[in-house]
């Protein structure tokens, strides 16, 4: 249990290959995400210079799991993503992302909370487990849960595209609001 508290540490070697110091064997990208997605912090090291990869890797994963076609990001996600490295927004746009998480995470648990009010309803348990299964998946790439697979895939609902507007719109705001700075 007390090395789940601190970072798994890969090393990188100069062949590239990933050697997790835990086990003693070496990683593919897969096996860390896998890692992350059981909730452990990752930590990748350059073995020769000392330099934090962690991040490089990260992004890499997020890479090969949108080109399989396992698409989270949209489109027009990503589109402002990249044109915020361009502009004055960077700054803002981290804490922006991580406040609005939190806000997803924090609606999680309100969700679940309500749902255990309901009556017993003749399918509604099942119904429940799928959408926690659902909301851990989800989320256990913000670290907020263990990952388990869904029993039911879930789509963007009315509720869900209404909400990232609103984010969209916030973020033009506090974009629009920086430029006249």
């Amino acid at each position: 249990m007390a090395d789940e508290a601190k970072p798994l540490l890969i090393k990188r070697y100069a062949s590239r290959r990933l050697y997790n110091t835990e086990t003693s064997d070496y990683v593919t990208l897969e096996d860390i995400a896998s890692f992350i997605r059981q909730g452990r912090e990752v930590q990748i090291v350059d073995l020769k210079s000392g330099d934090d990869l962690t991040r490089q890797y990260l992004l890499q994963i997020i890479a090969e799991h949108e080109s399989r076609g396992e698409n989270v990001l949209p489109v027009d996600v990503l589109t402002d993503l990249v044109r915020s490295y361009a502009t004055q927004a960077q700054s803002v746009v981290p804490q922006f992302l991580a406040a609005s998480f939190e806000m997803l995470r924090e609606g999680q648990s309100k969700m679940m909370e309500n749902l255990s009010t309901f009556p017993a309803v003749p399918g509604f348990e099942a119904l429940q487990r799928q959408q926690e299964a659902f909301l851990k998946t989800m989320m256990a790439g913000w670290g907020a849960a263990v990952g388990t697979t869904p029993e039911a895939g879930g789509g963007e609902t009315a509720g869900g595209r209404e909400e990232l507007d609103a984010i969209k719109k916030q973020l033009a705001d506090l974009q629009s609001k920086l430029s006249k700075l």
